[in-house]
């Protein structure tokens, strides 16, 4: 197999769907983004969203859970490459990072991941950078989060 295969370069891949709870939404906004529109759910329908919506950081969240669930899913697959099986290191970043639509309470958010390409890292010899596009759509298809993000990968 090569490497392009393993990593599905080019290829969308579904991470999972998430559904958001009210509660889920009012607890992780009271530890991280206590705005009124994600812990009151009066206070939501009173501003300009119209209703209680999830963070954009527990839509990123729930992006990396599912990332990181789908990763350690494709790594339990017997290898069968000449080379030693790939393995994921951090992620230096992301850019890009937009919200297009809120995430409002009882969405259905399906989270997904391009691999687009990677290259060689000079600064440390068996790693390469690996670019992904990122995004996450709701129950109607519209986009709700989308992002360019990379991670390293000594393959």
């Amino acid at each position: 197999m090569s490497l392009d295969r393993f990593l599905r370069l080019g290829e969308t891949v579904i991470l999972g769907t998430h559904h958001f709870a009210p509660e889920e939404i009012k607890v992780f906004a009271r530890k991280f983004d206590p705005q009124p529109f994600h812990t009151d759910e009066e206070a939501a329908r009173h501003s300009l969203l119209g209703g209680l919506c999830a963070s954009g950081w527990h839509t990123c969240a729930m992006w990396m859970k599912y990332n990181l669930i789908a990763q350690e899913e494709e790594l339990r697959q017997p290898w069968p490459g000449p080379e030693p099986k790939p393995e994921f290191g951090p992620s230096p970043g992301f850019s890009d990072l937009k919200w297009p639509k809120p995430v409002y309470a009882g969405d259905e958010i399906t989270f997904t991941r391009c691999a687009t390409g990677y290259r060689q890292l000079s600064s440390r010899p068996g790693w390469k950078i690996l670019t992904l596009q990122s995004g996450a759509r709701n129950q109607d298809g519209d986009a709700v989060l989308s992002m360019t993000n990379a991670v390293l990968l000594k393959a």
